[in-house]
């Protein structure tokens, strides 16, 4: 794209590269884009040859909105078009308390393969700018409001683009924008040990889920890609997670899918107990969602119960996750369109 892409800048930036003589003129502009504003014409404490500069200089959107697809439970889904034909997914979720949550992708595709899930068999296309970051949630609040909470659950494995996502956070937590609070950020990884351990010391002080999904070595393994690599073993991922809790004095999450016949028995569940003991971790169990293609299936409800049973009487802190979205392919692990067009 030729033009500069506002959704891209924090205020200081967009002074630089728009040429603003006056810097307060920056302030204004970046708090026009957390708004949402869809026109140049609609940032009317702007004079009218500064918007008509802007407007051939820039453009206020890199990315549009391609379906909107909406499921009974009250879960909405956006695919959203990139510049160069690749589609990402987003996700609105609502909780019982009415609170709401964008649930972002961070790349188109994603290249980590875990076995249960739709968007690991699609391979990665690449990396999404800081601005294809932030428009997603833009775009959730045109449609719903203002959101209380985002979570880095989508498509991709944030830990190959930290760097993208930190400046999509610097972006929508900045103070004369958006001004979202770095407390309500959740960054899940499928358990990149660096990645962890750069979050920790570099920032930003966000929530950490780690989709662990199960501390069986060789199951995770198999499963999971991710594993095979020495340095993502079980007992370096379990230092990392320590680690991190420690150093930014927040609890980290433990996913995991629960497969049916594969992750649910007792053994399963002692080997999860041993993994998260004298840790501050909470356990969020997902019961497996449906995906057509994978050779997986959902879990019983005695599966579920006799796991978060078992878990619950060791100690371990555990939630289990409401299953929504599941009519739209809008659930964890369903998200899958990323095709050009």
């Amino acid at each position: 794209m030729n033009k500069i892409i506002l959704t891209n800048l924090i205020p200081s930036e967009m002074i630089e590269q728009l040429e603003l003589s006056q810097k307060f003129r920056g302030d204004q502009i970046f708090k026009w884009v957390g708004m949402g504003v869809k026109d140049f014409d609609a940032m009317t404490n702007l004079s009218l040859d500064l918007r008509n500069s802007l407007k051939e200089k820039a453009v206020l959107r890199c990315t549009s909105l391609e379906n909107t697809l909406k499921d009974p439970d009250g879960t909405i889904k956006l695919q959203i078009k990139l510049e160069d034909g690749n589609i990402v997914e987003t996700v609105l979720l609502t909780d019982k308390e009415g609170r709401k949550t964008a649930c972002v992708s961070c790349q188109a595709g994603c290249g980590m393969k875990c076995a249960f899930c739709m968007t690991g068999t699609l391979g990665l296309s690449r990396n999404l700018l800081p601005a294809e970051i932030v428009e997603q949630f833009l775009y959730l609040e045109e449609i719903a409001g203002k959101l209380d909470n985002i979570v880095f659950m989508g498509m991709g494995e944030p830990m190959q683009n930290l760097s993208g996502i930190r400046k999509a956070i610097e972006i929508l937590c900045h103070k004369n924008g958006r001004n979202l609070s770095s407390k309500r950020i959740t960054l899940s990884t499928c358990g990149i040990v660096k990645g962890i351990y750069d979050l920790a010391d570099n920032g930003p002080n966000i929530r950490l889920a780690v989709s662990l999904t199960t501390a069986n070595e060789d199951l995770r393994k198999q499963i999971m890609p991710v594993a095979l690599a020495n340095e993502n073993s079980l007992s370096e991922l379990r230092k990392a997670i320590k680690y991190y809790a420690e150093k930014s004095g927040k609890r980290v999450t433990l996913e995991a899918a629960l497969l049916a016949g594969k992750n649910t028995d007792k053994e399963s569940a002692l080997n999860m107990i041993n993994f998260a003991k004298n840790m501050d971790v909470n356990v969020n169990l997902i019961p497996w969602n449906p995906v057509a293609t994978l050779p997986f299936e959902e879990p019983s409800n005695n599966e579920v119960h006799n796991f978060v049973k078992q878990l619950e009487d060791a100690g371990i802190n555990v939630t289990l996750r409401t299953r929504r979205g599941r009519k739209i392919g809008g659930a964890c692990g369903q998200l899958g369109k990323t095709t050009k067009q």
